[in-house]
């Protein structure tokens, strides 16, 4: 039955560190980690449908099926690693309240990125810069992860240094996690690609692009900046490409005989 104070009960969790850490049922514990699954998925169904309506409504939904596989698989890839590594440092947390407190940093990022949907809907319908709107949803998803990041050493902080169940080594390996739960993240949103989808093209699930998510950005970047480079047309000049290469070919042997003489 569904009841709106047990989901309220996920964000009451994100500032009240004590219930992280305390003796409930384990009956509880994977209650409360089922709503946390559940909301993040939600959440970032509806950001990814804002970022495939670029496009058009399919893309949308594509969009938002692929976040939602974006997150989890993320999760499911890297924590298996983090928590074996703890347990051998010496980390008394449980396998249920490891998972509790990333899925807090999860909450909180998903819930930022969607507090952020109407900005990127009103840029959406006032603007048509592709790049310039690739490069909003990175600033976005950068901000959202910083504070859902900020939350899970928040956690581990205090269940090392109040809790005493966390030793200070794991913490380290922890915020090296941090940089390999980015990187599988980001290649994996490279692999899903595209989200947005370009409006001259055609719908694509998957597409077939070289280079990496990080030239991407650098090439985003400068088309803002630069604007795109115009190639010569000779269609433009009125004139047929094979006419306009044989006059460019008589051009070049008058100058070469005017150095002549």
């Amino acid at each position: 039955m569904f009841s709106p104070n047990k989901y309220l009960e996920v964000f009451r969790v994100l500032n009240d560190k004590e219930q992280l850490f305390s003796d409930a049922p384990v009956r509880r514990t994977r209650g409360l980690i089922l709503r946390q699954v559940l909301l993040i998925c939600l959440f970032v169904f509806i950001y990814g449908m804002v970022m495939g309506s670029y496009h058009s409504l399919l893309q949308s939904v594509v969009a938002g099926a692929k976040l939602m596989l974006l997150f989890i698989a993320t999760l499911l890839i890297s924590f298996p690693s983090l928590f074996v590594i703890q347990k051998v440092l010496g980390s008394g947390l449980s396998l249920w309240q490891s998972l509790l407190i990333i899925l807090n940093g999860f909450i909180l990022a998903s819930t930022i990125m969607l507090s952020f949907a109407p900005i990127v809907l009103f840029f959406l319908l006032t603007g048509d810069n592709y790049h310039f709107i690739q490069l909003l949803h990175v600033v976005v998803f950068i901000f959202a992860w910083v504070f859902g990041i900020k939350n899970m050493v928040n956690s581990l902080s205090y269940a090392y240094k109040i809790k005493n169940v966390y030793p200070q080594t794991s913490l380290t390996v922890f915020k090296v996690w941090i940089v390999i739960l980015a990187f599988v993240g980001i290649q994996l949103s490279w692999n899903l690609r595209p989200f947005l989808g370009d409006r001259d093209d055609g719908f694509k699930l998957f597409r077939k692009y070289e280079g990496n998510f990080y030239t991407a950005i650098i090439y985003s970047f400068d088309q803002i900046i630069n604007g795109p480079v115009e190639q010569y047309d000779p269609g433009l000049t009125g004139l047929d490409p094979e006419e306009g290469s044989t006059q460019q070919q008589d051009s070049n042997s008058v100058m070469k005989l005017m150095e002549e003489e």
